[in-house]
C-alpha cells in the first residue's frame, strides 16, 4: 500500500534543512550591515526567494520517485557537458572563473548543478556494470568523472571542480570498486596538485626554500625525473608479469606510474592556474608570508572567530564583518561571522545539525536495496561531508583557500539550490526504502 503524503516526508531532515538555511539568512543579512549599522546589500531577500524555490523543488523531488531519474541520465549528463562548454564559451567571469551564465544580474552556475547529474549519470553506470571486471568497470566510470571535471578545471575553477573528485570517490567505494583503484586516483589527483603548488610554496611561502624543488622548475631535469619514473614502472610490470616476482614488485611500479602521471599532469594544472591563484591556495600554510595580500582572508577570519569567544560577540554585534574586513564574508567567510557573533556554542550547534544530516544519509544508504538509490544518496553525502570540512577547515586556517561554500548557509542560489534538491532526493529515496523496484 502507497504511503500516504505527509508520511513520505521526514520532518526531522527537513528541520534541519530550514534551520540551517534560516541561520545562513540571517548571518547573510549580518554581514550586509555596516558598521554604521546601515543595511548595504540586499543579498538576504535574494537568498530567501532562493531558499523559498529550494523548498519547493526539495519536497517535490522527496514526492517524485527517484527511480524515474534513472534512464533520464544519460540525456542529463550529455546536457552537463553541453552547458559547460558553453559557459566556458559564453561565460562571465566571476571571482577570475569564468563559470556563470546569465542575463543582468540573474546568473546560474552550471557547474553547481552538475553535480546532481554527474551523480545520477555515475549512480546508473556503476548499477548496470556491476558484474563488469573491476578495471573495466573503474577506467569507464573515471571517464565519467573527467569529462565534467576537467570542462570546469579549465574555466578555471579548481574549488568547484574538486568537489567532484570525493563524490566520485565515494559512489566508487559503496559500489564495491577495489580500493587499491580508488586509491590510486586520490593519490594521483593529490600529487597532481602537490607537484604544481610546491615551486610557489618553495619560492613564496616557506621561509627556508629547499634546492631538491628545483626538480620541479627546470624543464630538463623533470624530465629525467619523469623518463627514471616510468622505467622504474615498466620495470616493475615485467618482473611482476612475466617472472613471478613477489608482491612488493606490484606495489613498487603501482607508486611509480602515480608520480609519473603526476608530475605529468601538474605542468598541465601549473599552466592553468596563475601563481597568484596557486600563492591563494597554500597561504594558509604561512599566511604571515603575505599578511595584507593572499594571506589577509585567512587572518580576519581567524581573528573574527577567536574574538567570538565561547558564546559570542551577539548578533549584529561583530566587528570583522560589520567593519568589512572579511572579504567574501557573506559566501566563503559565512562561518566565521557566526562564529564571532554566537561564538562556539553556535559553531557546535552548527556542526551538530550537520552530523545529525550526515549520520542520516549514511543509515539510508545502509538501509536502501536499490543500488541505483543507494549510489546517488553515497554522492550526496560525499558532496555534503566534503563542502563541509574543507570550507570550515578554510576558515579555520587549516585547509586552502578554495572558494567551497558552505552548504545551506553561504550566500549563493546555484549551491543553495543543489543542496536543497539533494535533500529532495535523499528523502525520495528513504521514503521508498521498502520497495525493491
Amino acid at each position: 500500500m502507497r504511503n500516504k503524503w505527509y508520511a513520505m516526508i521526514d520532518y526531522v531532515s527537513v528541520l534541519a534543512v530550514l534551520v540551517l538555511v534560516t541561520i545562513g539568512i540571517l548571518f547573510i543579512y549580518s554581514s550586509g550591515v555596516n558598521a554604521d549599522s546601515v543595511l548595504v546589500t540586499n543579498e538576504h531577500i535574494k537568498q530567501i526567494i532562493w531558499a523559498s524555490i529550494g523548498f519547493v523543488i526539495m519536497i517535490f523531488l522527496t514526492f517524485y520517485d527517484y527511480r524515474r531519474t534513472e534512464p533520464l541520465s544519460p540525456y542529463l549528463y550529455i546536457a552537463l557537458i553541453f552547458l559547460l562548454i558553453y559557459t566556458r564559451i559564453f561565460g562571465r567571469y566571476v571571482n577570475g572563473a569564468k563559470s556563470w551564465i546569465g542575463i543582468g544580474e540573474f546568473g546560474v552556475q552550471p557547474s553547481e548543478f552538475g553535480k546532481i547529474f554527474f551523480m545520477l549519470f555515475l549512480a546508473r553506470y556503476l548499477d548496470k556494470s556491476v558484474n563488469e571486471r573491476p578495471l573495466r568497470r573503474f577506467i569507464i566510470a573515471t571517464a565519467i568523472l573527467i569529462a565534467p571535471m576537467g570542462l570546469i578545471l579549465i574555466q578555471p575553477d579548481l574549488g568547484t571542480s574538486s568537489v567532484y573528485l570525493p563524490v566520485f570517490l565515494v559512489m566508487c567505494f559503496i559500489a564495491g570498486v577495489p580500493l587499491r583503484y580508488i586509491m590510486y586516483l586520490l593519490f594521483f589527483g593529490l600529487l597532481t596538485i602537490v607537484f604544481a603548488i610546491l615551486p610557489v610554496w618553495n619560492a613564496e611561502i616557506t621561509s627556508s626554500p629547499l634546492a631538491v624543488i628545483s626538480i620541479l622548475t627546470n624543464m630538463r631535469l623533470r624530465i629525467i625525473l619523469i623518463v627514471a619514473v616510468v622505467m622504474i614502472t615498466l620495470i616493475g610490470i615485467v618482473l611482476r608479469r612475466y617472472f613471478n616476482f613477489p608482491d612488493y614488485i606490484f606495489w613498487i611500479s603501482y607508486f611509480a606510474s602515480i608520480i609519473s602521471l603526476a608530475l605529468i599532469f601538474s605542468l598541465l594544472l601549473g599552466k592553468l592556474l596563475k601563481d597568484y591563484q596557486i600563492k591563494r591556495l597554500i597561504i594558509f600554510m604561512n599566511p604571515e608570508a603575505d599578511r595584507l595580500g593572499a594571506g589577509w582572508n585567512i587572518i580576519q577570519s581567524l581573528v573574527a572567530i577567536g574574538a567570538g569567544g565561547i558564546r559570542g560577540q551577539g548578533y549584529l554585534m561583530g566587528s570583522q564583518s560589520h567593519y568589512r574586513f572579511l572579504p567574501q564574508q557573506s559566501t566563503d567567510f559565512i562561518f566565521s561571522i557566526l562564529s564571532e557573533e554566537f561564538g562556539f556554542v553556535g559553531g557546535v550547534i552548527v556542526f551538530a545539525i550537520y552530523f545529525m544530516i550526515l549520520v542520516k544519509i549514511l543509515l539510508i544508504i545502509r538501509k536502501c536495496p536499490n543500488r541505483y538509490g543507494c549510489y546517488v544518496c553515497s554522492g550526496i553525502f560525499g558532496m555534503f561531508m566534503f563542502h563541509f570540512i574543507v570550507n570550515v577547515g578554510m576558515v579555520m586556517g587549516l585547509m586552502p583557500i578554495t572558494g567551497i561554500p558552505l552548504l545551506f548557509l553561504s550566500y549563493g542560489g546555484s549551491s543553495l539550490l543543489t543542496a536543497m534538491a539533494c535533500m529532495g532526493f535523499v528523502m525520495s529515496v528513504n521514503c521508498r526504502k521498502n520497495e525493491l523496484k
